[in-house]
């Protein structure tokens, strides 16, 4: 008999047909935003899931759903995984890392340049008609090539980010991580490590590329906004929750720094009505690994390891030992 899974939200068609070969399934392909009740009355019976960021796995989820033994995040991040419940619960997480790199240093790259180049306030102001000359400070704003580039968080995107700053545009690339890269890694990326103090007050452009968890939640806050210089970017492509929100949208209208571009928000997909008001600022609704192979390649990895855990014994990007 087939262990029975569920796949919480809507996934490409062949992803599915692939698990149908090794698994009962019962699928999601209508999308439905499921409550935490629902999605906990689907697992009950299931010995896998494929979940994605959005679907909570806590300690009140495992509790009542005793056959449960591995989820499957659709994503890199996994901060919609309780991983020390789980571990308690012998249930195993895995999540997607490698596979969406280079494309989400691609588009946090692309954000970047928007913001810098205010080509959101542009074409709004295009679009709503409003362009009738052509004046020598015309949405001007700073350049990119050999600005100063700010890392928060140096893992394998961050890296990216810093490979195309530094050779494709010239950039000086300055970076803070909780431990410094080896000075190979460094050399790659053409990169310094400095202090979080220092970063913030030397960047021209910073992007936050760091995982979220209880240590950083609102990294960037009011206090860390006023380090920043005011002809700063500002560039989220990380977790919602790292950057305080309310002080952002109050940074941005009063121009302590400015500008902003963002993909990620606290609480999404709600986005703090402030950021909606505010003209100096990008917004993404969370798609900066959206390419179709690169999703189409999170599906797979995400798949393989409920197939790899079922068949083999073992997954093949695990995160816990449980």
């Amino acid at each position: 008999m087939k262990p029975s899974i569920l796949v919480a939200r809507a996934v490409f068609p062949e992803v599915l047909q692939k698990l149908a070969q090794h698994f009962e399934v019962e699928s999601n392909q209508s999308d439905e935003t499921w409550s935490k009740a629902q999605l906990t009355d689907k697992l009950r019976d299931k010995a896998g899931a494929f979940t994605t960021g959005t679907d909570r796995i806590d300690a009140e989820v495992l509790a009542a759903c005793p056959q449960l033994k591995i989820c499957a995040n659709m994503a890199v991040g996994y901060n919609n995984f309780d991983i020390a419940a789980m571990t308690a619960a012998g249930v195993l997480a895995t999540n997607t890392p490698d596979v969406l790199t280079e494309t989400t240093a691609d588009f946090g790259f692309a954000l970047m340049m928007a913001t810098a180049r205010r080509m959101t306030e542009s074409e709004h102001y295009l679009r709503a008609g409003q362009w009738t000359k052509w004046s020598y400070d015309m949405f001007a704003g700073s350049d990119i090539h050999g600005a100063t580039l700010g890392i928060l968080g140096m893992g394998r995107i961050g890296q990216g980010i810093a490979k195309r700053g530094a050779h494709g545009f010239g950039m000086n690339v300055v970076y803070h991580n909780r431990s410094r890269l080896d000075a190979a890694s460094e050399a790659a990326c053409k990169a310094r490590y400095v202090s979080k103090e220092e970063l913030l007050k030397t960047a021209d452009h910073l992007v936050l590329v760091l995982p979220y968890s209880a240590a950083s939640h609102h990294a960037i806050g009011a206090a860390e906004l006023a380090q920043m210089k005011p002809t700063a970017t500002l560039v989220n492509i990380a977790r919602g929750g790292i950057v305080d929100d309310a002080a952002l949208a109050a940074a941005l209208r009063d121009r302590r720094i400015a500008a902003a571009g963002l993909d990620v928000f606290e609480g999404e997909p709600a986005v703090h009505p402030d950021l909606l008001t505010v003209p100096n600022v990008v917004l993404t609704p969370h798609i900066a690994s959206a390419s179709v192979p690169t999703r189409l390649a999170m599906a797979n990895l995400a798949a393989d390891n409920l197939i790899a855990f079922f068949t083999q014994g073992k997954a093949l990007t695990p995160l816990n030992a449980a």
